[in-house]
């Protein structure tokens, strides 16, 4: 979706006008930005989740403008090999649905994605200001050049004298007509390869059509070999050590007692230097063994919603003060609406606290706490690149690790609750799979012992792990650390981002990168 606007609307006072990379911190205003510039065309904004995949994918390749530090403009670029840049294709196809997830660092050239500009903006050259950001990025990346396929919005205008697009095309060309986003891009010294039919159905302007177009790197003869000068997505630290905790279920008999438990496997992966510290789905529920008797499902729940702020803010001092990363299992949570939802809290070691809830309750959640599902799933920014979270039943409906992938995730956090060896395969099994195919490490943590008292937590399975891909480069069974079934323990695992570029770009399978993007694609339509 390449377009430059034409003329200023807005005279504005003399402020600075930047360029820089997009950061996650632009998101809000990207969405907002993109979600304004489209509406009324029939295309739609980005989505907070597909703008964070762009970032997170290819960071160098998005650019935002700013006037006095306010965002006015959006570019978004990707690296992409000449067999799929140079051949016909959809929009959703080569931009794997807008997540800028087709990125590959080993790619020949430069694909523009997008091109947005604030209305307001218009006459101030952003959109030239951004043409030039990616001429210096291709060349910086020693790529062969850029290529894309733009808007052509004055054909529906067009259509009667022009039936046949390509002839209008022409006729552009040949300075015969004007479009003013075609007429800038060949102005800008890009070459027409032809026209795309269906490139974007919903773009009524262009009635769908996409011009292809190149732009050579006159710094790179077209038969030298391509230099490789980065890798895969953003600046990630070389090691990641996370701890699963594998933890028992047993009475307490105050909320002090149970968080000297879960302080002691934070203090235990801390002192082995972890960065991350997961904890199972529902271990909460151990509070309700503070109770001489056993309460009703509806009795439980608003016991647990009465320690909601003290558990997220002891996790919150306990990440802070181990400077670790936990990932709080989950605890049953009454939100504002009134609903009940299974929500896994995350506390960064910077004090910050993320809350992912699970989409899928249980039949037996829905039965015993009446809990209903969550409708957002993002990827999660930490200080060891994007992480995610599927509890437990999550981890068996494919489209969701996918739709972190796309995000730009390297490791999906799954805390579970299983109570016998078949519900605790299934999960595993699944979990597996999620690593396999997505090419990322899978941390799986669960309960073990027993709760006689509680409604639906009196027996547990489990055997908690930390999972890799299948290939040349991790463990021999896919598997970097495993536990001994139905003890209290906790498994630590060295893992590192850029063996995941690896396989994901050049290894024996390669899962991400050989999807079928014309035949089918994850599409969220949550939150």
């Amino acid at each position: 979706m390449e377009s430059e606007p034409s003329k200023p609307i807005v005279k504005k006072k003399a402020k600075r006008l930047t360029l820089r990379n997009a950061t996650l911190k632009d998101v809000p205003a990207l969405k907002d930005l993109t979600g304004r510039t489209y509406a009324g065309t029939g295309i739609a904004g980005y989505s907070k989740s597909a703008l964070t995949g762009q970032i997170n994918n290819f960071q160098d390749g998005q650019f935002v403008a700013t006037y006095d530090n306010e965002v006015v403009g959006y570019c978004v670029s990707f690296i992409i090999s000449a067999r799929i840049a140079l051949k016909p294709h959809s929009w959703v196809e080569i931009t794997g649905n807008g997540f800028a997830s087709r990125h590959d660092p080993h790619g020949d050239y430069l694909y523009g994605m997008e091109v947005c500009v604030d209305s307001a903006y218009r006459g101030y050259r952003i959109g030239q200001r951004f043409y030039n950001a990616r001429r210096q990025l291709c060349q910086k990346y020693g790529l062969k050049g850029i290529v894309f396929a733009g808007r052509l919005p004055s054909y529906a205008r067009k259509s009667r004298q022009f039936p046949d697009v390509e002839k209008y095309v022409e006729a552009i060309v040949h300075k015969q007509q004007r479009d003013t986003v075609l007429s800038f891009q060949l102005h800008n010294d890009f070459e027409v390869l032809g026209v795309i039919k269906n490139y974007l159905p919903e773009d009524s302007a262009s009635l769908g059509n996409g011009v292809h177009l190149i732009w050579h790197n006159p710094m790179i003869p077209e038969e030298q070999e391509i230099k490789r000068h980065k890798t895969y997505g953003g600046r990630l630290q070389e090691t990641v050590r996370v701890g699963t905790v594998q933890y028992m279920l047993r009475r307490v008999h105050s909320f002090e007692e149970f968080i000297k438990f879960v302080e002691y496997f934070v203090g235990v992966v801390a002192d082995y230097k972890g960065d991350f510290v997961v904890f199972p789905e529902l271990f909460t529920l151990q509070l309700l063994s503070i109770e001489d008797q056993e309460l009703s499902p509806i009795e439980s729940i608003e016991m647990l919603s009465k320690y909601t702020p003290r558990f997220t803010e002891s996790m919150r001092e306990l990440a802070l003060r181990y400077n670790i990363n936990i990932i709080g299992g989950s605890h049953p949570t009454r939100v504002p609406s009134g609903r009940v939802e299974n929500v896994s809290y995350v506390f960064l070691r910077d004090g910050t606290v993320h809350e992912q809830t699970k989409i899928h309750p249980t039949p037996s959640e829905e039965f015993w706490w009446d809990m209903e599902g969550g409708e957002t799933l993002n990827a999660i920014e930490t200080d060891c690149g994007p992480i995610g979270v599927l509890i437990c039943y999550d981890s068996e409906f494919p489209e969701l690790s996918r739709h972190l992938a796309d995000q730009g995730v390297n490791i999906i956090f799954v805390p579970f609750c299983t109570d016998e060896r078949q519900s605790y395969l299934r999960v595993r099994y699944c979990c597996q799979s999620r690593a396999v195919e997505n090419q990322v490490y899978v941390v799986m943590s669960g309960n073990v012992g027993n709760l006689p008292n509680v409604t639906n937590m009196d027996i547990q399975y489990a055997q908690s792990c930390i999972l890799t891909p299948c290939d040349f480069p991790f463990a021999r069974d896919g598997i970097a650390a495993d536990t001994t079934p139905n003890v209290e323990t906790v498994a630590i695992a060295d893992l590192r981002p850029d063996t995941l570029r690896i396989a994901r770009n050049s290894g024996t399978v390669q899962n991400l990168k050989d999807r079928r993007h014309d035949l089918y694609s994850v599409h969220w339509r949550g939150k």
